[in-house]
């Protein structure tokens, strides 16, 4: 496994990989650093450098490029790697078309990344730039060089281009962090809550692949009260989908055909006899037809099915209903679902997007056992 870690300058990218380091086992792998790209000076450099190079222990293997990295990376996939050195498309392209590959993004208010900044300069006994230069450094590393006297990069001609920054590598990260913590001991524990090294972050289990697909399902529907989607599934292979909207030929719900929906007043579960929506569950065992949901078959939905789904769930012989959100019925329909003999199981998959919302924080990392950790 091989984890790539980009984001701002001091969001966090090299404590997480000391976590990963440290806790899981991972060995740093490195490409040429990106700090002379963004410094117009010597000192601008020393500056940027990662605090990870006052550290002992945290050398790793050096490569001059991507792919000299990933010839060594492999032949050795099965063991663990993490690298912080993605500046380019062109070296993330390359990264993400090997399935061992995740790549994380890291970030952190302005304000917090300044402070652990200035901590740094602090540790190396050199005066941090001013803040309004710190934010233009930041901008020229997230969205490439903003006049004609910023640094730029060589071009293929030779002549010099335009760095173009990283962020629109940014939204490409299987899990974006928002790192606000306090300390490394709390930031540690909020990583471990992530399984970051699991398996199923780079291959989903059947459960994570067919519930994911059950969510891209619901993005087709028009229903005006909740987006529900379902995969029905016999023996890991797609029998049927379905969505929840109005019927065939009849005006989208969306656009007025479901006047109980459109009803903002009414609540959910509420009213459903004059609802013209069809559920995602009926949708899709309507499109299976009972000659084709064979003994064993699973119902993966992003939500619970409702009492009158789970009746007909019961109906044509599934034998199974995995669901990832709860409904305002879960006890009814498992109390039908259980007579019936049908498992009713709920799964979430691991938590991917952007995480870490919600977190308090103070500026700059704690001075642990005297020496100052930031990163």
């Amino acid at each position: 496994m091989l984890i790539g870690i980009c984001g701002s300058i001091c969001s966090g990218k090299h404590i997480t990989a000391e976590y990963l380091v440290q806790h899981h086992g991972f060995l740093r792998l490195h490409l040429p650093s990106d700090a002379q790209l963004l410094s117009n000076t010597p000192e601008d450099a020393k500056r940027l450098l990662p605090s990870v190079t006052d550290q002992k222990g945290t050398r790793g293997l050096t490569f001059p490029d991507v792919d000299s990295l990933l010839d060594f990376v492999t032949k050795r996939w099965r063991e663990h790697w993490v690298l912080t050195d993605i500046h380019d498309e062109t070296t993330l392209e390359l990264l993400l078309r090997r399935p061992f590959f995740l790549l994380l993004s890291i970030d952190a208010p302005v304000s917090l990344r300044y402070q652990r900044f200035t901590n740094r300069c602090t540790t190396r006994h050199l005066d941090p730039m001013p803040l309004l230069d710190f934010i233009t450094t930041n901008d020229i590393q997230l969205y490439g060089s903003l006049n004609s006297s910023a640094p730029t990069t060589p071009g293929v001609d030779g002549r010099p281009s335009h760095n173009p920054g990283i962020a629109h590598l940014l939204p490409r990260a299987h899990l974006q962090i928002l790192n606000q913590y306090t300390s490394i001991p709390s930031y540690y524990t909020f990583l471990s809550s992530l399984e970051l090294p699991s398996p199923i972050r780079l291959r989903p289990t059947w459960d994570a692949y067919f519930m994911t697909l059950a969510s891209l399902a619901s993005l087709r529907s028009n229903c005006m009260k909740r987006r529900v989607g379902c995969v029905l599934v016999s023996n890991s292979r797609i029998i049927s989908t379905g969505y929840n909207g109005t019927p065939r030929n009849l005006t989208n719900c969306n656009e007025g055909g479901c006047e109980r929906c459109n009803n903002t007043g009414r609540a959910g579960g509420v009213g459903l006899s004059t609802c013209l929506c069809l559920h995602a569950e009926e949708n899709a065992l309507l499109e299976a037809g009972r000659e084709r949901i064979r003994e064993g078959s699973v119902l993966y939905c992003d939500t619970c099915p409702c009492l009158t789904c789970s009746v007909k769930i019961a109906q044509v012989g599934v034998k199974e209903v995995v669901y990832s959100q709860s409904y305002n019925m879960d006890e009814a329909s498992r109390a039908v679902l259980k007579e019936a003999g049908v498992e009713l199981r709920q799964f979430s998959p691991p938590r991917s997007g952007l995480v870490g919302m919600g977190t308090s924080y103070q500026a700059g990392w704690e001075d642990l056992g005297g020496e100052l950790v930031v990163r």
